[in-house]
């Protein structure tokens, strides 16, 4: 008989091991053809010293997997997962778990740097299934790293630790009954890194420096190491260039890392650098694969197919319009709002009409991947990186005006007061009648109906649908706050930029009656949307924000309490929510809403409808808004198949609960990257903008608040630019100042000048740091 390895191995594996497993197992010959067991030929792969973590079908390259294995391939990759045998780390990739030492598994999780501490020390997060551990039951937060047992890991690596206890100060020895109970107290565990298993920075952005024959990269993020040696070509780059480097080596933690020149970005005053080296930090896409851009041509320039219009419901006579901002290009959402006569019944209809992007991404292909592996748009200072190419974000999936569009909408019945009585789900084919911009909208709202009857017959009609609308939307927002919703809205302050991408003046933009009238109506949309698919019980994705703890609240209580406003107990909604009203209008407004949402959990998304805190719903998800984030797209999918099958159609598979969390957790973490660099880019450009305002006036005064004190000064926000900066205490004016940390403020030694939270100042720019960001203001 003949014997054949069906397997192209790129990588030789030596021995006859595959033969002794054959007669071992029956299972692998099959027709005269031997197939070596999948699990040993990855066990081996692994254990080569030049192993890297790699995705599935990068290991199934590397082995050289034929295409019609791969099923068994994978199935062996799941074996060995669930026996412990591999772990499934960031971006999916497979590297050995950790070892045991002495009878006990290390732990897995990822380690963090605090900014700016040079690695004194870090802390390192167990992974959620780690918490599980017996040794781990009363973890609270993070274990600290002290610096020496960090080793080589750098911020964000996915490492192995094991655990210590923490040494005992020398004056314990002094108090009897410690030794005791530092044995029973979690809080003395402290973690040491013993392996890397993955590290989270492939690519290095920051800052070329050369000496000699001596050349170096220093990082732009603080948390890295202070300085990597380069080696290889230098690619030209310049002193002070802005570089990439790609992480080579890290061998001993008494060395730099190693790394090499891959790309010179341009020097840091060059317009355009400071976005791009965000972008490239953050590891932010610039442009799509060519299978993506080519999938995206072969889509239809318009609504043109008629047998596909026949089977929706058709709203093309009816009144829909949009509410964006002057600057949107993707508009993914519109609106119909009718009033039914008391004889009717009385009450509203809404609609809120989607762009059915699901129509034109199919699950699997290029353009759906691709959207998967972004997560979401990111909307920078000065452009927009898409989740999907051109044609379907500002052209086929956009919602524009006089034109045929292709909608997933979601038809709500409200009573009298304004109860939800019913709600109803269907494909749909409108004709946007106006795209109204948020200022436009509020400029009519603030109309009277007598007004709006003197202005054009259709532009009247529109009018009064937008009072009727905000009517609607009125009572709904009163319903959401009485129910405990917090308000966290606020204004917002972004930079002006030229045609050169420079900053030349800033736009603040109010959070008026405009905004709040299509919150209300998505939110409604998203509710009805989360309860109908909790309630089929179908496997789907929710939008989550879990309850805070209560220590980080009442935090918020002290912070607030520095201002001068009494708060009772803030676990209670009703006593946030009176602190929120207090605050409503006054400078401070701004930090202290800030200072809530840190002291609150981040949203995030689940496959487990788990409810939203902030807005106090029990059912919430993200439907509205599927051309710019892919927990939309993907819940627009489940709710078609939902619709489609108990109408005895059939319709495509959805993801199950297990694939659901992985993309879950994807997409919230794309989602916080999207976020950093979004506020960065915005920092950076309003910073640049103040720059240029003090040096054209350099005795322009800004009006600020305290909102914080410590040791080294005053923090102040800029009341008009949201820009926060140090007063520090070495710039007060001349005098002797002590830190009074119990009422959280700088007093002079001689005088009664003092600086305590909630002091409205005037400040002028003394200095700025642009690459760390830092302002530092004086006193005028």
């Amino acid at each position: 008989m003949e014997v054949k390895i069906r397997i192209g191995q790129k990588k030789s594996i030596s021995g006859d091991w595959w033969k002794t497993d054959c007669l071992r197992n029956p299972f692998s010959y099959r027709g005269g053809t031997v197939t070596p067991s999948f699990v040993e030929i990855i066990r081996r792969h692994i254990k080569r010293s030049d192993f890297r973590p790699a995705t599935k079908s990068e290991l199934a390259r590397e082995l050289g997997i034929a295409s019609h294995d791969r099923a068994e391939f994978r199935r062996a990759l799941r074996q060995m997962e669930q026996a412990g045998e591999l772990v499934c780390g960031k971006r999916s990739r497979y590297a050995p778990p950790s070892k045991f030492e002495g009878g006990k598994q290390w732990l897995l999780g990822t380690i963090f740097f605090p900014a700016n501490e040079k690695r004194r020390h870090g802390f390192f997060r167990p992974d959620t299934d780690e918490l599980e551990r017996p040794e781990l039951r009363h973890l609270e937060g993070d274990l600290f790293v002290p610096g020496r047992y960090t080793a080589t890991a750098m911020h964000g690596d996915r490492v192995a630790v094991k655990l210590a206890k923490k040494p005992a100060p020398r004056w314990h020895r002094h108090v009897k009954g410690r030794r005791e109970r530092i044995d029973e107290d979690n809080e003395t565990l402290e973690a040491q890194v013993v392996e890397v298993v993955e590290r989270a920075n492939s690519r290095i952005v920051g800052t070329f420096q050369q000496h000699g024959r001596y050349a170096h990269l220093l990082p732009d993020h603080r948390s890295l190491p202070s300085v990597f040696n380069l080696e290889g070509a230098l690619l030209g780059a310049r002193n002070g260039d802005k570089v990439i480097g790609e992480f080579v080596s890290w061998d001993s933690p008494h060395l730099p890392p190693k790394s090499r020149i891959v790309e010179v970005i341009g020097r840091p005053d060059a317009p355009g650098v400071d976005i791009l080296t965000v972008i490239h930090r953050y590891g932010l896409p610039l442009s799509f694969p060519e299978a993506v851009v080519r999938e995206a041509e072969k889509l239809p320039d318009s609504v043109e197919d008629g047998e596909e219009i026949a089977r929706r419901e058709d709203w093309r006579d009816r009144e829909v319009f949009t509410i964006d901002p002057e600057d949107a290009k993707d508009f993914d959402d519109a609106i119909f709002v009718h009033e039914f006569h008391p004889d009717e019944g009385g009450g509203w209809e809404l609609a809120v009409h989607i762009a059915d992007v699901s129509h034109y991404v199919a699950p699997g292909s290029a353009l759906d991947k691709e959207a998967k592996k972004r997560g979401n748009s990111v909307y920078l200072a000065d452009r927009v990186l898409p989740m999907l190419p051109e044609k379907l974000s500002n052209g086929l999936c956009s919602l524009k005006p006089d034109v045929d569009r292709l909608t997933h909408a979601v038809v709500m019945r409200f009573d009298g007061e304004a109860r939800q009585t019913s709600a109803r789900f269907v494909s749909a084919v409108i004709r946007s009648r106006r795209r109204y911009t948020y200022e436009e909208a509020i400029a009519r709202l603030n109309l009277s109906h007598r007004e709006i009857d003197h202005l054009e017959p259709e532009e009247a009609s529109l009018g009064h649908h937008l009072k009727r609308a905000w009517e609607l939307a009125r009572r709904l927002r009163r319903k959401r706050f009485e129910a405990g919703a917090l308000d966290l809205d606020f204004p917002e302050v972004r930079a002006v930029l030229d045609e050169k991408g420079r900053a030349v003046d800033v736009k603040r933009s109010e959070y008026d009656e405009s905004h709040q009238l299509i919150e209300e109506f998505m939110l409604a949309a998203n509710e009805a949307v989360a309860r109908e698919t909790k309630n089929a019980q179908v496997p789907s994705i929710y939008r989550v924000h879990e309850d805070p703890d209560p220590d980080k609240l009442y935090e918020f209580s002290f912070q607030a309490g520095g201002y001068g406003y009494q708060t009772g107990d803030v676990t209670i909604r009703a006593e946030l929510q009176k602190v929120l009203r207090a605050i409503r209008g006054k400078p401070e407004e701004h930090s202290l809403k800030i200072a809530l949402l840190k002291s609150l959990k981040r949203a995030a998304y689940s496959a487990e409808p788990l409810g939203h805190y902030g807005l106090a719903k029990l059912n919430y998800t993200h439907f509205t808004s599927p051309i710019r984030r892919y927990a939309d797209l993907v819940v627009h999918r489940v709710l078609r198949r939902l619709v489609t099958t108990r109408a005895g159609g059939e319709a495509g598979p959805t993801p199950s609960q297990g694939r659901l969390a992985e993309i879950a957790k994807h997409i919230s973490e794309t989602e916080r990257v999207a976020a950093d660099a979004e506020q960065e880019t915005q920092r950076m450009k309003l910073i640049e903008y103040l720059i240029r305002v003090s040096g054209e006036d350099r005795g322009r005064a800004f009006d600020g608040v305290v909102y914080d004190v410590r040791p080294i000064g005053a923090f102040v926000e800029l009341t008009d630019l949201l820009i926060k900066g140090l007063i520090r205490k070495d710039d007060l004016p001349n005098d002797r100042y002590r830190f009074d940390s119990a009422r959280n403020r700088l007093v002079a030694s001689y005088g009664k000048f003092q600086l305590a939270v909630g002091h409205r100042v005037k400040v002028r720019v003394a200095r700025v740091d642009r690459v760390r960001g830092f302002v530092d203001f004086v006193l005028v």
